[in-house]
């Protein structure tokens, strides 16, 4: 992803996704529930992910995946804009959002990225 418009371009892609506020920002939700967002950190964003995600992305791409002592402990990674992983990170907000989705948007989606 090179940026914050193409990371809401893909997540708005998604079914049933909106725009509403998430602290304050703008970004992407499925039933009320926020997936990816701008994050506190300059260029980077926040996808909400599991914990065990999180410990296996940070430790197989630290150049695209990483924390601030802010995520610690919380299941959400920061994402750097600009890396090779453009279709890793575009699994993973895929993933996020069906991890918030409904059962039967999921089963109209299909199985888990």
């Amino acid at each position: 992803m090179k940026d914050w418009d193409e990371v809401v371009a893909v997540a708005c892609a998604l079914p049933d996704v909106e725009m509403a506020s998430f602290y304050g920002a703008l970004c992407p939700k499925v039933n009320g529930k926020a997936f990816v967002s701008p994050g506190r950190e300059q260029g980077s964003f926040c996808l909400l992910v599991s914990m065990d995600e999180k410990l296996l992305l940070m430790e197989t791409d630290p150049a695209t995946f990483w924390e601030t002592d802010h995520y610690r402990n919380y299941p959400a990674i920061l994402v750097r804009f600009g890396t090779d992983a453009h279709e890793r990170i575009r699994t993973y907000i895929q993933r996020a959002w069906w991890d918030r989705a409904k059962k039967v948007q999921r089963q109209a989606f299909g199985d888990r990225p």
